[in-house]
């Protein structure tokens, strides 16, 4: 009997889990939405219209195609050439100012030395001054260089001199400094009363009226101390005789003697072949003013104005009575007059 419930408890027990497993499977799909057939034909029915009204899907082996403008293109291109000469100009920059930095070295360095010393200076036009006038002038320090002279400082020196109207310093490497000089030239020569008259004295004058230098009788001891060709051009120039006393020229100043500058003015503005006969003028007043040929003629010149037509009077009234006159008056240039021997 006991047996027996067993078996039937493990029956009903069965059959209870059967109903169990039934109904939690009943459960199990209850909660599951399920499609019907209907529905999932209807799903791929309108996919399949859907999809022919679209351009097919790519698959992974068709390459992707995509569009670039070509402003774009350009602009690259532009910019990566823009780049490339930026640093080819940087370079070139960076090696010139490396040239420059290793040659502003080098020319300090050449400056510092003493590669380019002096050892011989040179002149040229000088004749109314000594060599040892000149070097006392122009001063150059010893020691120095063609590099560190300064050439400024040795023209300013020159030119103090009354006998040199410009310099040129050339530097003629590697040791030699060359002194160029434009000389004035003796306009004239100024005899100029001194003692109250009791004596003279012999000027030399430049033809633009700068006081040049006194010139000393050639027998003196200070003649052998300036030039022999100061001598040479006193012979050949032109001599102002009968200046009033009081008149002290001064070496390198400008003189201010009017009867002293119209003197100078007229024989320096001549221009004909009676410039070359004139020996000397007297100036005692500009209005006065005298000259004397080399034929002894006397010419009352007057004031320096109208100088061509008085030269050209005096010439006409010379060659009209060749050796017949003694004296000329052109003073007044319209009315001229002459005298016989």
């Amino acid at each position: 009997m006991v047996s027996r419930r067993n078996s039937t408890y493990g029956q009903r027990g069965s059959s209870t889990s059967t109903r169990s497993s039934r109904s939690g499977a009943s459960r199990t799909s209850s909660n599951r939405p399920v499609r019907s057939s209907a529905s999932r034909t209807g799903s791929v029915g309108s996919t399949r219209r859907s999809g022919s009204a679209r351009t097919p899907q790519r698959t992974g082996s068709t390459p992707r195609v995509t569009s670039v403008r070509v402003g774009d293109v350009a602009r690259e291109n532009r910019s990566v050439r823009a780049q490339r000469a930026y640093r080819s100009y940087l370079s070139r920059v960076i090696a010139v100012l490396a040239v420059l930095f290793a040659l502003a070295i080098a020319g300090v360095a050449v400056y510092s030395s003493n590669l380019f010393a002096i050892e011989e200076v040179t002149v040229e036009g000088v004749q109314h001054l000594t060599g040892e006038e000149m070097a006392q002038l122009a001063a150059v320090p010893s020691g120095t260089t063609l590099l560190r002279v300064d050439a400024q400082a040795i023209e300013e020196n020159l030119l103090r001199d009354a006998w040199i109207e410009s310099v040129t310093v050339d530097r003629d490497f590697p040791h030699t400094l060359n002194l160029v000089v434009t000389e004035r030239q003796v306009g004239a020569t100024v005899v100029i009363s001194t003692e109250e008259g009791a004596s003279s004295e012999l000027w030399a004058i430049s033809q633009d009226g700068i006081w040049l230098c006194p010139i000393p009788d050639p027998d003196s001891e200070a003649a052998q101390t300036i030039s022999p060709q100061i001598y040479k051009d006193a012979e050949q120039a032109l001599r102002v005789s009968g200046v009033a006393y009081g008149v002290t020229p001064e070496v390198g100043t400008v003189c201010s003697d009017e009867s002293i500058n119209n003197a100078l003015n007229i024989v320096t503005n001549m221009t004909t072949e009676l410039k070359d006969q004139v020996k000397e003028v007297s100036a005692e007043a500009p209005e006065s003013a005298t000259l004397m040929l080399d034929s002894n003629v006397e010419i009352a010149f007057g004031a320096a104005e109208d100088i061509r037509d008085k030269e050209r009077i005096c010439l006409q009234i010379l060659e009209e009575n060749p050796g017949k006159v003694a004296y000329i008056n052109v003073r007044v240039v319209s009315s001229p007059t002459w005298r016989a021997a």
